[in-house]
């Protein structure tokens, strides 16, 4: 399994069901097909055999760019769950795929998402850790017919974006900023400056956050935003005008990630804002972001999205062999991947088909053992209910900081009412 980004293309990948690297079982997750529905051939020699024995599957990742740490990790937990998958006796085929760049851009993604279709044969897809990029997969999916499980938060995702043949197991930003919004609100106050990336993930952190602190207090006041572009590098006069406001806020949320949010926690850090101001970010809990700002990121404040520690449903085990895997404990990205595909797998299995028109009308709603216990994709949304956390980051051990787990919420809890979301599936 590579990890030289230069190495990656369009290029097939069949796991072939020789050399486990961890078991975890998915007992309980795939439903008895009745004997009409099973589709089948017959094979004078063997009797009956399934209809179909292969899924082919586009993963589609920025592989170069600010999110390549993302997409790479995202890979991993992917391709453990591709191997898994087609070494488990429960399901009666293999997934076959290929790996496409999307470079955080959507007319490239959506170029090699046609290249993956047309030229080789994709059924489904998953990916894109950029929302804007995620959000234009969506409309292909619906175009093409083909089942699209991302990886980016924008709740327009699973929203007012929505369609039939979307399926999220990341965790939007309306299911974050509620365990965001309802802490910061108890712990710090409710007048809030925002600096977000300009761009769809952005814009949907601040829309989500503003909108709970809202509904928690009378007296919200936004006390003012700045906007960075996308890949931005120099954040010293943001921060000034953060500075500028810190007697009058609360707290400054940041809406941004990856490269981006690195960046500008080195720059913030080094002017001495944490002193000033408490710095409240959506994912500076990722690995990759505490790794790359380093001491710079003690004292943030951050929602979690995934924490390996979670003692819910199979996730330990996922763990086990991720570690056995990589030699890395897994983060947000690598579980997202992984879910991905064993949600979207059993939804196979449990159609008895790899045709994407029929798959999509058995996974909403079908209940599935995860690595959060039992979820599902929701049937007005497609989006799966998953639990959050709020913390802090503190000083670790190594040159990487912490993350001290402050506060709670349970999938159902952080989720919003599927009549809140704008989807109309």
């Amino acid at each position: 399994m590579p990890t030289d980004n230069t190495s990656r293309g369009s290029r097939r990948r069949f796991l072939q069901a020789a050399g486990a690297t961890g078991a975890v079982t998915f007992a309980g997750c795939v439903g008895e097909l009745d004997d009409d529905d099973d589709e089948t051939t017959v094979d004078d020699d063997n009797g009956e055999e399934p209809a179909f024995d292969t899924v082919q599957l586009a993963v589609i990742e920025p592989y170069t760019g600010p999110f390549s740490d993302l997409g790479e990790e995202r890979t991993q937990g992917t391709e453990l769950a591709i191997e898994q998958v087609n070494e488990s006796d429960e399901f009666d085929f293999e997934i076959e795929y290929e790996t496409y760049d999307s470079q955080s851009d959507p007319e490239d993604a959506l170029t090699e998402a046609r290249d993956a279709v047309e030229a080789d044969g994709a059924q489904f897809i998953t990916g894109c850790i950029s929302s804007d990029v995620a959000l234009s997969m969506n409309d292909f999916a619906l175009e093409n017919e083909v089942v699209y499980t991302p990886g980016a938060a924008d709740i327009a995702i699973t929203g007012e974006r929505c369609n039939e043949y979307v399926f999220r197991f990341e965790t939007s930003t309306a299911q974050i900023a509620e365990v965001m919004a309802q802490w910061t609100y108890e712990e710090l106050g409710d007048r809030i400056f925002y600096h977000i990336a300009d761009y769809a993930y952005g814009q949907s952190v601040m829309n989500e956050f503003e909108s709970r602190m809202q509904a928690l207090s009378d007296s919200y006041e936004k006390v003012g935003e700045t906007r960075a572009e996308f890949g931005a590098t120099d954040f010293e006069a943001y921060i000034t005008q953060i500075e500028g406001e810190a007697e009058n806020a609360d707290a400054v949320i940041i809406g941004s990630t990856g490269g981006d949010l690195v960046g500008f926690l080195a720059q913030a850090s080094d002017r001495g804002l944490y002193d000033e101001i408490p710095v409240v970010s959506t994912t500076a809990s990722f690995v990759p972001v505490r790794a790359g700002a380093g001491e710079a990121a003690v004292g943030v404040y951050s929602g979690v999205r995934y924490t390996p520690d979670a003692d819910t449903g199979d996730n330990q085990a996922f763990v086990e062999a991720y570690q056995d895997a990589y030699d890395a404990v897994p983060d947000n990205f690598s579980r997202v991947g992984y879910e991905s595909i064993r949600m979207v797998a059993t939804g196979i299995q449990e159609a008895g088909s790899n045709d994407p028109t029929v798959v999509k009308d058995v996974l909403p709603g079908l209940e599935q053992n995860t690595i959060f216990g039992p979820n599902e994709f929701r049937e007005c949304d497609g989006q799966a209910v998953n639990p959050v956390w709020m913390s802090q980051l503190v000083e670790g051990d190594g040159d990487m900081a912490d993350v001290d787990i402050l506060f709670d919420l349970d999938g159902e809890d952080a989720i919003p009412d599927c009549e809140d979301t704008g989807c109309e599936r």
